[in-house]
């Protein structure tokens, strides 16, 4: 997950690409256009959150106990999100 700073500069970094490609002319002020970019990083971050819980739920519910960080976990984990992202999408 990305720390407040790291999700700030992140969205300095698309606000200032957006600025520059020459297919977009913004006609908002930098600073609503980084507020509503910043509103979107936050809220697909929050979204990955809580995918992230309910996929480590799943996978402690598994009754042979899988350890968290084993290969076999990581591979369930990555395949269960996965799952979970594609469901999200469907809605």
């Amino acid at each position: 997950m990305l720390s407040e700073d790291k999700a700030s500069h992140l969205s300095h970094v698309i606000v200032n690409a957006i600025k520059r490609h020459a297919a977009v002319r913004m006609v908002a002020d930098d600073e609503r256009v980084l507020k509503a970019v910043k509103r979107v990083v936050a809220a697909e971050l929050a979204q990955e959150e809580e995918i992230d819980r309910k996929v480590k739920a799943r996978l402690a519910s598994y009754s042979r106990g899988i350890v968290e960080g084993s290969a076999e976990w990581e591979v369930l984990y990555r395949k269960t999100f996965e799952d979970e992202i594609r469901k999200q999408a469907k809605m």
